[in-house]
Order: C-alpha cells, then structure tokens, then sequence
C-alpha cells in the first residue's frame, strides 16, 4: 500500500493550538491593563500608580511575546511581498505591524513627555496605544486558522478508514494447508478462505467476485486470487479518494485577491504623503503622523474581518440546524454549484426496503402473509426483513417448517405441514407453478414503479405477490424542487436497472438519472459533470467516498458511513435532502454578506485614506489625528462584525426569496455523460465439455451488443459476461446457447 497512516497525520493543528494557548495567555493580562483599566476602570497593582511609562512598557512586553509567538503571519506576509504576491498573511502582518510600530512610536513621545513633566501629553499618549489591537488581531486570527487546520486534519480520516478497512491478513491454502500470511504475501492464483464474519452480504455462487474488506455472513467461501496489492477494489478505492482530493483546485479568497493590489496601493500612498508634506515644508514629526495615518486608518482589519467573521457565523448558524461546513471553502463554494448529483439508496430513498403490495392470488391476504413469512423467517436477504416487519405490524405470525432451503439467485424451499412451500423471484417460480398472462403484466407494471415483485406458491398454485421496494424520503421531492427552484440541475446516479432508477427519479422529479453505475463508476460520472458546470455530490455509502471527495462540493447524509462523512466538505447531520438545499441557501447568504462586508471597508478606506493624508486641509480645515484614524479602524470592523452577526437571523429552510443565480445552467444546457458503466453477469450453463464449447459459447454470447466480453469456464460450468449496459435479451441468449446444444439453468448478476 503507497499510502502510509503515518503520513496522513495531522500534524499543523497541535502546532496552532499550542500558537493559540500561548497567545491567549498573554493576551488576557493586555487587555486587562488596556480595556479593563483604561476603559472600564479596573483597579491596577499599586506599582503600576500613575506610572503610565510602565504600563507602557508592559504593553510592549505582553505584545512582543505575542509577536514572536505567532512570528509566522510576519515570515509568510514578507515573502508574499517579496515574490509579488501579497497574502491574507500580508494583510494580518501589516494591521499588527502599524499598530505596534506607532504604539512603539507614541511610547518614546510619552517616555519624553514624562522627562518634561507634559502630563497633559502623557495621557494623549496613553490614549494612543494600540497594542492590544496587534496583539488581538494576532490572536483572532490563529483561531481562526486554528479552527481551519482542525477541518482540513480531518478530511484524511477518509484515507485512514479506508486503509482500515483494508485486511491485514489471509488464509490462504499453501501445500494442502490453510495458513494465515500477511496480505502482502498473497499472490494471483492463490487461493484463499473465507469464513462467517469475514465478508457485505450478497449472494455469492461458483465464479462470483468478491473484494476484499467484504464480511461474509454465513457459509464457507474457498476463492481464487485474481488481483493482489494495489490492484484490489478496496486498493483502487484508497487511491482513488486520495487523488481526488490531492487535484482539487484551491480556492482563493477574496481578501486575498484583492490584497495584491490593496496593500502596494496603501503603502505607495502612505510614502507619497510623506513625502509631499516634506516637500511643502512641514517638519518631520507631522509628515511622519500624516503618513502614519493613513497606514492605521486603512489597516486592513475590517478588510481582513469581511470574509472570515461572515463564515464563522455562517458555520455556527449551520451548525445549529445541522448542517456542518467543515472549511471555509466549503461554505464560500456550497453556494456557487450548478449540478446536483443525488445518490438514490439512502440518500433519495430511505435505504431500507418496505412492503408496498400484496396481491393474493390462489389464498386470502392472510394466508400469503402467513405462507411468506413462514419462508422469510430463515432468510437472512434484506428484502425477507422487509416482509417480517410488514407481518409483524399486523400479528401475522410464522408457522414452523421443515426441510428449509435458500437456493443462491433464486428462492426459498420448504415444507409447511408437510405440503411444499416456495418464495423468490419469478423464473424460479414459474418452474413451480402456473403464473399467467395477465400476473406476468401485473409483475413489469410494479417493476416499472421500481418495486421488486416476490412471488410465493405452494402446493403447485401460485399463492400471491408481495412487492417491496426502498421507498423515498418524505421530503426528497420537495428537496428537489427547492433545488431546482435555486437555478441547479438534478441528477439521480445510482447502480440499479435502468426500470427501476427511472421509477424512482420520476417519483423524485430530478432532471436526469444515471443508471447501472458501478461504485468505481460514480467518481468518473462525477468528473464527465463537472465539464458542464460546478458539481455538488450527495450520498451516504463508502462507495460513495471517492464521489464525494471528486465533486466539487461533496455533503455526506449524516447517517451514513463514517467515511462517506470524512470525505465529504458538508455533512447534513439530520439525514434530510432538504438541508442540502438549506445548504446551498445559507451559502449564498452568507457569501452576500461577505461582499456588503469588502463593499463598506473599501467604501470607508476611499472616504478615510484621503482624510488621514491631509487632502481636506486646504478646502476644510479638516485634519485626522492617528488617534481618530485608529478609532475609525476599530469602527469599520465594529460594522462589519455586526452586519456578520445579522446572518444569525436568517432562517435557512425559508424557500420564498430562491431564485437562480447567473451562473445557473437554463433548460436548454443538455447534460450528456459518455461514461460506460459495467456490469458482471454470470450464466450456469450445461453441457460444455472442453475448450472448443468454451470457444463455441464465447463467440455466440459476444455477438450480442450489451456484452463487451465474455468467459465461459467448462470445468466451472459458468461464463462470465461483462456488460457495458442493462442485459436487455436475455432470452434471446437463452435460445442462442440452446441452440448450439447447450442450457443456461440459472443467472447472477454480481
């Protein structure tokens, strides 16, 4: 395995948690001295007594610690400026960089004052420290990373499952015995063993595939190795998943993008106010204030604040209602997807099959009933759970029978006081009793509504049909709708037969259905959208893992697997489809909050840089002191916390303001996928005795067109069909090998 767990440790959060501690704990006694004192008259040690140099000196103390603490902001601004580039980084260096340097400044003119006994300079002085503003915008700043990291660290959990999920070990036969080795030992053609309580119940037969990290239920499994290493489904998965996430395009974000013309812009007028009040001939203490100004009055905290404030509180308000954003991106990106892809079982549908009809025949409701779950009572199929629960709903008890049998693929045999008893599909029913025409057409009308029709008979009659199906959520179709309504397209992927994914979608109302998808199919189907457009992945299923991490935007059903919710970006904790449509509807909020947020914290940098620089002196009078600069800093970012703040109030399942954005894709915008799903299909055939009826049987089935190729295997009796959609004529292939001398007596789908 190429992939290491110890590699795909989190190892930048405990670096920023102990940044954010530390920082935390200077900072309280700063803000103490500054807010508590100053502001809210908090009594101080008695050394400090109208000392106000110490005090001074304390501050710059508790804020150079801070400073070096988290030196890392100043390091990554530099060299953003020194490549071109500025940063957020740059941003966050620059706020705390001008206000420690003035306070550093104002504190040698309060240290002169002191020696010349200006009392009344001093406290101006003191007033205009700003200290805890750099040691504060530090702080806020690294729970904010601290709280990113944390989100990003657990995205690798999905690649730690899957490894888990992966065996360590095998029994395989060596010299006519069983020994276990290491999973790294097992080679192709080896044969290995598998127990109860090893492999995903499905029905398996002679020539089946199986993967590794399936359980087997019950039975014993002797299975021949034909992909080892890297190459095994659960192998491919962990790749998958890995790559997905390694090629995702990093988001930038908007202060960043517009940081690299913000900063120089500020900087260059800062310089040029300097240097023209020189040139005028005002001294340097007042070209220096007026420079200094303009550098505290546009430090870029309400600028800094304007992205990161609207998505903490977009994520706590989404967290309240259950649905959990776990980066910044996701929140910033939920909002701008054009395509929907639904997972159906589980996710559309409830995941859990429930009896829809029952249709008696040859008996009354409660004969069927009572002759069903009779059989069922031994099965382990989820589709037997099905009929119990409905039984036990309405005191229908099983009565005790004889001679059980489960016959793979096919059915139920036993005897019920000593008459036969059968249950299961309709080719095998059909051997046993006479199912007309009229039964026949009753059976593909529940097909087509996408339930599953089980046939039970008895005594050579047939008793009845009882018909289940995975029924879809309450809310699914209205989700639905809500989505589209937002302008998305909707599209239903899913493994099952073209009938019944039609059936579902229609009930559900999506746009399109992807059927007969295989698990490794869903993350290329994925891909084959994302060429018309953004793409947001719903599902809920490990198989749904390396979807969910492809997509642009992946929300995991919170009921679902634990790795289906590591690799996804947005989990939905109430296992609603309508919180995906809440999902994408608090985005948007919030990301028209950020943009009223840059819109006033350039407006009041275009209005306040001018004014700090002195271009209203002449014609006004009017002059900016940095003390008012720096207090109308704070304002900005007083203002844009509060209009953060205002997202509280939005009410995520509140559907009258939808409508779609302008990227949303129109009607007319077809979404084709050229992605070819395939399906393996085994046939029991009879009478193949050597190669050349290998060869014969090989050449008849591959002249159908839904078969890519296929294996047949005399000494097995089987072949193996590889199917590039639906097997549509299977009768046809039926007669084909009856006429070349052969029989199929029974199928599979794996």
């Amino acid at each position: 395995m190429k992939h290491d767990a110890d590699e795909l440790a989190d190892k930048e959060t405990p670096q920023l948690k102990r940044r954010l501690i530390a920082s935390v704990v200077f900072l309280v006694p700063l803000l103490y001295l500054t807010m508590g004192h100053l502001m809210l008259g908090f009594p101080l040690p008695l050394w400090f007594d109208g000392n106000h140099v110490a005090m001074g000196l304390v501050q710059l103390l508790l804020t150079t610690v801070i400073i070096v603490i988290n030196r890392k902001f100043f390091i990554s601004g530099l060299k953003g400026v020194i490549h071109r580039s500025p940063n957020m980084d740059t941003l966050v260096a620059m706020g705390a960089g001008v206000s420690y340097l003035w306070s550093v400044f104002v504190l040698f003119d309060m240290t002169d004052a002191v020696v010349h006994m200006d009392e009344e300079r001093v406290m101006a002085d003191m007033m205009n420290l700003w200290f805890e503003s750099a040691a504060t915008i530090l702080t806020l700043i690294t729970v904010g990373k601290t709280l990113e990291a944390h989100s990003k660290g657990r995205t690798t959990d999905a690649l730690k499952g899957l490894m888990k999920l992966a065996p360590a070990t095998a029994t395989v036969e060596r010299d006519g015995a069983e020994v276990t080795v290491p999973v790294v030992q097992v080679h192709i053609g080896d044969i290995f063993t598998v127990r109860p309580g090893e492999s995903i119940p499905v029905d398996k037969t002679v020539g089946s595939m199986v993967s590794a990290a399936t359980v087997n239920t019950s039975g014993f499994l002797r299975c021949e190795a034909v992909r080892v290493g890297e190459d095994t489904a659960i192998s491919k998965m962990i790749a998958m998943v890995s790559d997905a996430s390694a090629t995702k395009a990093p988001i930038a974000k908007i202060a960043d993008r517009v940081s690299g013309v913000f900063v120089p812009v500020v900087i260059g007028i800062a310089l040029v106010t300097l240097v023209i009040w020189l040139a005028v001939g005002q001294n340097v203490g007042y070209a220096l204030a007026r420079a200094i100004s303009v550098l505290v009055i546009s430090c870029p905290c309400a600028l800094g604040l304007a992205t990161p404030v609207a998505i903490m509180v977009g994520s706590g308000v989404g967290a309240k209602n259950g649905i959990l954003f776990k980066t910044a991106v996701s929140l910033e990106e939920t909002g701008k997807v054009q395509i929907a892809v639904l997972d159906k079982t589980g996710t559309i549908t409830s995941g859990e099959p429930a009896v829809t009809d029952v249709i008696p025949f040859c008996a009354d409701e409660n004969e069927l009933l009572t002759a069903a779950v009779s059989l069922e009572k031994r099965s382990e199929h989820p589709l037997a759970k099905a009929v119990l629960r409905y039984a036990d709903e309405r005191g229908i008890t099983a009565c005790e029978v004889a001679d059980f049998a489960a016959l793979s693929g096919s059915g139920l045999t036993a005897k019920l006081d000593g008459a036969e008893l059968f249950g299961g599909n309709m080719r095998f029913i059909e051997s046993k009793a006479v199912i007309s025409a009229e039964i026949r057409a009753k059976a593909d009308e529940l097909a087509n509504e996408g339930k599953t029709p089980l046939f039970f008979a008895g005594s050579g009659e047939l008793l009845g049909i009882i018909a289940v199906a995975d029924m879809i959520r309450a809310d699914s179709r209205e989700a639905v709708k809500q989505l589209q309504n937002m302008g998305l397209r909707v599209v239903m992927l899913t493994g099952d037969n073209e009938r019944t994914a039609a059936a579902i979608g229609a009930q559900a109302g999506v746009d399109k259905v992807i059927a007969g998808v295989l698990p490794d199919g869903k993350e290329a189907v994925i891909r084959e959208l994302q060429k018309h457009g953004k793409v947001a992945m719903v599902g809920d299923g490990i198989n749904d893992a390396p979807a969910l991490t492809r997509a642009d935007i992946g929300m995991a059903i919170g009921a679902g697997t634990d790795i289906a919710i590591d690799a996804a970006d947005v989990v939905l904790m109430k296992s609603t489809l309508s919180d995906a449509a809440a999902a994408v509807r608090l985005s948007r909020s919030v990301l028209r909050n950020i943009k009223q947020n840059l819109f006033w914290a350039f407006i009041y940098n275009i209005i306040g840089i001018p004014l700090a620089a002195g271009a209203y002196i002449a014609a006004f009078g009017w002059e900016l002191d940095p003390m008012f600069g720096a207090a109308a800093m704070s304002l900005s970012s007083f203002c844009v916390v509060m209009n953060a703040l205002r997202l509280n109030l939005f009410r995520l399942h509140e559907t009258k303001r939808d409508k779609p954005r302008r990227n949303s894709l129109s009607a007319d915008d077809k979404i084709s996928i050229s992605v070819q799903s395939e399906r393996t299909y085994t046939l029991h055939i009879t009478g193949m005795m050597c190669p050349h009826c290998e060869a014969t049987v090989k050449k008849t089935l591959e002249q159908f067109p839904e078969i890519t190729s296929a294996e047949p295997s005399h000494a097995k009796g089987i072949a193996i069909l590889h199917l590039n959609s639906e097997l549509s004529h299977l009768e046809e292939i039926k007669t084909a090998i009856a006429d070349k001398g052969y029989e199929v007596i029974d199928t599979e789908v794996v």
